[in-house]
């Protein structure tokens, strides 16, 4: 049985919570303040807190610190009457799962508390399973990058966790949210993908919510919007930083609380819908100029998944080349080899258009080879102009033997910490990661990194 701990100063409020709660088949326990929390906390095993802000001796600010330091795996859900954007934000900058407004409706609060022992129990039950067990969907790549991104990618699935993916145009990031959600319990349930940037500002809340019949010129029927086509899916939302603010609260609402209504609707619509973000935008710099919300962007932001560029993770060049060279072989009917010295002159270009440029230069080559080798003589002469542009690279080229030596050195030296820190605490990762200021899932991370297993 679930154990929620239910931080409040006013006595009504926590009976009330109490029994809502015990009704829906958890065990109860309760604290007058922060300060009381904790202590019940040394005692007992909690799995979910449930906080109000307001309090004497130590706030629900002040207990969602104590709880993040020394907690980390324990969902915290504020409660307030002082529901201002700054204070939920706030909140979920300091570590929160999620915040719900007095007053509120109590099936929203179990929705929330629902959610909250879901993530703590997968959080419990997390494996460190090698990158090649999980399905890449078209995903390649040998770098280390790429081993970080597949170990993200096995870490997040499970889950029900956003994830906001960033990086550059190309970079394969729509290929990301597919291993997402293809490697997750929804699977079987539609994937629904929508280019923000494609669609104009006026049909936007249509596309997302629907319509009926009647609710503008040209509706002359009623059409599901994507969450609802998504229900028990995933919504991928491509370039989430393109859509309008006004719609960004009406986007925030709904993943606030799954639910919405058509345009022209009175029906309030609920989903279960897991959302994926992308943008090759810096969403922090567009909320520091206004331009995005501040607590849209901590919303989608849960779990962050960063794509390089290409010439990054020059290790995945070679591997790609070859993948592409299989796939339109395939799709041609051809039989073509990449000359080594085409091989070569790739490794060496920047790639600004990352891997789609890349993808789309070798069908190019091979559509241009005349024999069953591609040779330099098919590498087109903008790409060898762009190629002879580009001193910075080969520059970069020369620094990196003494780079990546450098790059060694110190992660064998952060490696060998670890290793003592562990032995140190009798492995208990928790531990280890408060002695060497790290978060719980940041040291986890390291951990993978350097194919460490608890």
């Amino acid at each position: 049985m679930n154990k929620i701990l239910i931080v409040d100063d006013e006595l009504n409020m926590r009976l009330v919570l109490s029994a809502m709660l015990k009704k829906e088949g958890y065990s109860i326990a309760s604290a007058a303040d922060g300060l009381e929390a904790m202590q019940i906390l040394r005692n007992s095993k909690i799995d979910v807190i449930v906080t109000d802000l307001k309090m004497p001796r130590l706030d629900g600010m002040g207990l969602l610190n104590c709880v993040t330091e020394q907690y980390p795996e324990l969902p915290v859900i504020i409660i307030t009457a002082h529901g201002t954007v700054a204070t939920a934000v706030e909140a979920l900058k300091k570590g929160a799962l999620d915040y719900i407004t007095k007053p509120f409706e109590l099936e929203e609060l179990k929705n929330i508390i629902c959610k909250a022992v879901k993530t703590r129990t997968l959080k419990e039950n997390e494996l460190f399973l090698p990158p090649d067990e999980i399905e890449r969907t078209g995903i390649i790549g040998t770098s280390m990058r790429s081993r970080e991104i597949f170990d993200a990618i096995k870490r997040v699935a499970p889950t029900t966790t956003i994830v906001l993916i960033t990086g550059e145009t190309g970079t394969g990031k729509e290929l990301v949210a597919e291993a997402i959600h293809y490697n997750s319990p929804r699977k079987n349930n539609p994937l629904i993908k929508i280019n923000c940037a494609a669609i104009a500002e006026t049909l936007m809340e249509s596309e997302l919510f629907g319509h009926e019949k009647g609710a503008f010129t040209g509706a002359v029927i009623s059409k599901q919007g994507k969450f609802e086509t998504a229900h028990k899916g995933t919504l991928f939302l491509d370039e989430v930083g393109e859509i309008p603010r006004d719609m960004q609260v009406k986007l925030l609402r709904v993943i606030q609380e799954q639910e919405f209504e058509r345009v022209g609707g009175l029906r309030t619509i609920k989903v279960d819908v897991r959302i994926i973000a992308a943008t090759n935008r810096n969403l922090l710099q567009d909320v520091r100029s206004g331009n995005f919300r501040e607590d849209l962007y901590y919303r989608l932001n849960v779990f962050p998944i960063v794509v390089p560029p290409l010439r990054e993770r020059k290790e995945d060049i070679l591997p790609l080349v070859d993948f592409f060279t299989e796939k339109f072989n395939k799709k041609l009917g051809l039989a073509l080899a990449v000359d080594g010295k085409v091989k070569e002159t790739l490794l060496n270009y920047h790639w600004p258009g990352n891997i789609r440029e890349l993808e789309n230069l070798i069908e190019r080559m091979m559509l241009l080879a005349p024999n069953n080798l591609i040779t330099v003589n098919e590498l087109p002469a903008e790409f060898k102009a762009a190629l002879e542009n580009q001193p910075a690279a080969r520059t970069d080229e020369g620094k990196k033997p003494f780079k990546n030596f450098m790059r060694d050195q110190v992660e064998n030296v952060e490696k060998q910490m670890i290793i003592k820190c562990l032995e140190e605490c009798g492995n208990n990762v928790t531990k280890a990661a408060k002695q060497m200021g790290l978060s719980r899932k940041g040291l986890q991370l390291k951990m993978i990194k350097y194919n460490l297993r608890k």
